[in-house]
């Protein structure tokens, strides 16, 4: 039995639309298996990077200017402004070893240095009851100018001159250096170059006139000031309990950490 061209023409549209709803279906199932691959997938992560190197600790030190202190001054100048030890004060370094003044102001630069005449007795404590005691039965091994931490005070002496105190019971006072007698020569030691003769006072820090008039009287007058008298018989920690080297305290920051990754690969 023969079709006609109808039905011949009718068959050939229903297979083609039976191929292309094949060929759709196929390709939405492709496309199905293949979408999640394509939305899915993760982006690769970047590959693990170290951590950046910790920042140096911030170190603040004392700015001596064109100055070269001993290593003893530099390190107490550096612990106080570092620590913060003179608590936003003026202060003044008194260098017992090398004979030397320096005057700095509160954020620790150096406004001026000068030489000093200092005790004449080596040692780092007052005797007790010096303070009382009339300067003709003060003992030559009696003549220290004490180590320590004090608070500088304005003041006046016996004969009406003004002072600066640094241990009033010890009665042990920063002022002008006083000639009254010739065969001390102690203006003579002030301009030598050398702290060898620097040691003749009886416990007293001695200055140049000039330097108390405009450089320490001024600064203490302006407000507190803290005064630090290094030790020469002992190590500074135990003359200031709170010290400690700025050096030895950078190189501890810097060591690397105990716990790296050392052991977790």
């Amino acid at each position: 039995m023969t079709r006609s061209r109808k039905d011949s023409t009718a068959g050939t549209h229903s297979e083609c639309f039976e191929t292309l709803q094949k060929g759709l279906l196929v390709g939405a199932l492709a496309l199905l298996v293949a979408l999640p691959l394509l939305v899915g997938k993760p982006s690769p992560s970047p590959a693990a990077q170290p951590p950046p190197p910790p920042l140096a600790p911030a170190v603040m030190r004392a700015d001596f200017g064109e100055h070269a202190p001993s290593a003893d001054a530099r390190s107490i100048a550096d612990w106080v402004v570092d620590s913060g030890d003179n608590e936003t004060m003026s202060f003044v370094v008194v260098d017992k070893k090398d004979a030397k003044v320096y005057v700095f102001n509160p954020s620790g630069q150096l406004t001026e240095a000068s030489a000093a005449l200092l005790g004449s007795a080596y040692g780092d404590d007052s005797a007790p009851g010096i303070g009382d005691k009339p300067l003709s039965q003060v003992l030559p091994e009696e003549k220290t100018t004490p180590a320590g931490r004090f608070i500088a005070q304005l003041g006046r002496n016996t004969k009406g001159e003004d002072i600066i105190w640094v241990d009033y019971d010890a009665a042990v006072s920063m002022h002008r250096v006083r000639a009254t007698i010739a065969s001390e020569r102690r203006l003579e030691r002030l301009a030598s170059p050398t702290p060898d003769d620097n040691r003749i006072s009886f416990g007293c820090i001695n200055l140049p006139g000039a330097f108390y008039e405009n450089i320490l009287k001024p600064v203490v007058q302006a407000g507190s000031t803290v005064i630090y008298v290094l030790p020469e018989t002992r190590v500074p920690a135990k003359t200031f309990g709170a010290y400690y080297d700025v050096d030895e305290r950078l190189k501890l920051a810097e060591r690397p950490s105990l716990t790296s990754t050392h052991g977790l690969h």
